[in-house]
Parts: structure tokens; sequence; C-alpha cells
């Protein structure tokens, strides 16, 4: 019977099995690696036809548009930085499951309320705004509100050492405002019916 080879203390530790887990060994592991990356490289970009381009134009125009002109209006802070990336969402790829106004409103709170939540509790440190980032991520991952601005939205949140105001304007209100611009502007103009789902 063969006795089983004791390992030294290290190679037990998590740290040892994640970094060996990580590191590629061999020519064998690297000559993988390099032929996966460059068949994924190979596929070609998604391309849309110029009537699209055209239309995801005039739609995130319209959308960042009334956004600013109700800012200025009202009073009230309706836009944001990440507003922008919601809009290449909505107007550039409205199909998308991360497009739709579940995602984009939702995403969008839970993401102002992690990262509100995070400053009321640790300031804006550093390590809040990596913190905030994943937290938000992770939150919307468990409710299925996945909305890439999101991550955006949390470390805007930190870095500007945002309050409990924050959620509802610009984030929320303007979440909601950018849902209506869309739900008008692909139904009526593009002729793309909008949104997929709600729920």
């Amino acid at each position: 019977m063969q006795r089983k080879r004791k390992l030294p203390g290290y190679q037990k530790s998590f740290t040892f099995k994640l970094i060996r887990g990580l590191l590629p060994l061999g020519r064998q592991s690297i000559t993988q690696v390099k032929s996966r990356i460059l068949k994924e490289a190979s596929a070609k970009p998604f391309w849309d036809s110029y009537q699209q381009i055209l239309l995801s134009y005039f739609g995130s125009f319209l959308g960042i548009a009334v956004l600013t002109y109700l800012t200025i209006h009202s009073g009230y802070p309706l836009i944001a930085a990440p507003f922008g990336a919601t809009a290449v969402l909505v107007f550039a790829v409205p199909d998308s499951p991360m497009a739709q106004p579940r995602n984009v409103i939702g995403g969008s709170c839970i993401a102002a309320i992690t990262c509100v939540s995070l400053v009321q509790l640790f300031g804006s440190e550093a390590w809040v705004m990596a913190l905030a980032v994943a937290t938000a991520i992770k939150l919307m991952q468990l409710t299925r509100t996945l909305h890439p601005p999101g991550g955006a939205i949390a470390l805007l949140g930190v870095t500007s050492q945002a309050s409990w105001d924050f959620v509802w304007t610009p984030i929320l209100a303007g979440s909601l405002v950018l849902v209506f611009c869309t739900i008008i502007f692909n139904n009526l103009v593009s002729g793309k019916p909008y949104p997929k789902h709600w729920f």
C-alpha cells in the first residue's frame, strides 16, 4: 500500500492554492491560454446598420437633452455622469437585458443606496470606493437588476460623499426620466418595441 505524500504546511494554505490555480504552469498551459485569447480576439465586433446608428444618436441626444433641460429649469439635479452610459444601453442596445426598466431603475437605485450607506458608515476612504462598487455589483446580481452604469453610480456616490438626497435626485428621478424618454423614442420613432419586460 502506497503512503500518501505529506504536503508542506504552506502548500495547504488557501493563498498558495489560489495562486497556483491562477498562474498557468508549464509551456502547455501558457500555449492554451495564448490560443484561447487569440481565438476570442478573432471574433468580429458587433456592427449596427447606419439607420440604427443614426437612431441611437438622436435618441441619446434627446434623453440627455431632456435631463439637462429639466435640471436647469426645475432646480433639481437630475443629470449625473453615469447616465451617459445608461443612454448608450437604452438607445444603442435597447434589447439588452441590462437596458430594461427593471435594471435601469432598480440597478441604479441599489447602487445609490449602497454607496450612500457605506459613506455614512465609513466615509470616503479609497477602500470604500472599491467596497461600494463590488457590493453594488453583488446586490444587483442577487436582485437580477444588473446595470453596468450602477458601478459608476456607486463610485460617484463615494467620491462625492453623497447624502441620501443622491438616491432621489439625480438617481431615481433621472433614471425614470431616461426610461420614459426611451419608451417614447423607441416605440414612436425607431419602431423598436421597448421595454422587452418590466419585471
